[in-house]
């Protein structure tokens, strides 16, 4: 009877560079009797290499990892295997990567502040084939592929005012007058509803429209 349930339960793999945030999921899976936990990375490559091992039915992905991120590794599985179903695991509720993600053939988003609460109803709903987003991220998701994005020339622009660099320094590594990255910070400003170039960068960072390890914005955060 117990390989019977064993063989019918959602295999899950788990993928998140956080200890406890890993053994958090493990703890839920395992008080479900439908549910198996069959592996848990810790990078996407690893995340990739174990998928190849196992094809779980559903995988849990962490956004940002090191190495290969969260979205890459989505990207990468889906390109060998288009069935598989990979629900995305996110700290913050407006991130511009889950938009990446979805359109990468994420089926589900889940924020971890709601793992608790929502994960075991999302892993049967994206199993059952249906993509699971909540309302109000999709709501996010759909103003970060809107009108108000960012241009790629003000993605590249940010990259740099967050790395700690002049108008100055900005104009001369993308060869362009100083005025137009002027204007360019000035849109950047509004659009992200920033108080100053600072708060753009920590903004930015933290909805995924721009992901670096930069010795200058991690002084400042």
């Amino acid at each position: 009877m117990e390989s019977c349930e064993s063989a019918a339960a959602i295999t899950i793999l788990s993928v998140d560079d956080h200890p406890l945030i890993s053994q958090g999921i493990a703890s839920v899976i395992e008080s479900q009797s439908d549910m198996r936990l069959v592996g848990a990375a810790s990078s996407g490559d690893e995340a990739l290499s174990m998928y190849r091992q196992l094809r779980p039915d559903i995988t849990l992905m962490d956004i940002q990892m090191p190495d290969m991120n969260g979205i890459d590794a989505t990207i990468a599985i889906r390109q060998e295997f288009p069935q598989a179903r990979i629900i995305i695991l996110t700290t913050y509720e407006g991130d511009a990567r889950a938009l990446r993600a979805v359109k990468a053939g994420a089926s589900g988003y889940l924020l971890k502040s709601m793992l608790r609460k929502d994960m075991l109803e999302t892993v049967r709903q994206v199993h059952s084939g249906r993509s699971c987003i909540p309302a109000n991220i999709a709501m996010e998701l759909i103003s970060c592929a809107g009108s108000d994005a960012l241009s790629k020339r003000e993605v590249e622009v940010l990259k740099l005012v967050a790395d700690g660099k002049s108008n100055k320094r900005i104009a001369l590594n993308l060869a362009i007058s100083e005025d137009t990255v002027k204007a360019h910070v000035k849109n950047i400003l509004s659009k992200l509803t920033a108080n100053d170039r600072t708060h753009a960068a920590v903004l930015a960072l933290q909805r995924g429209i721009i992901d670096l390890n930069s010795p200058a914005l991690s002084a400042k955060l």
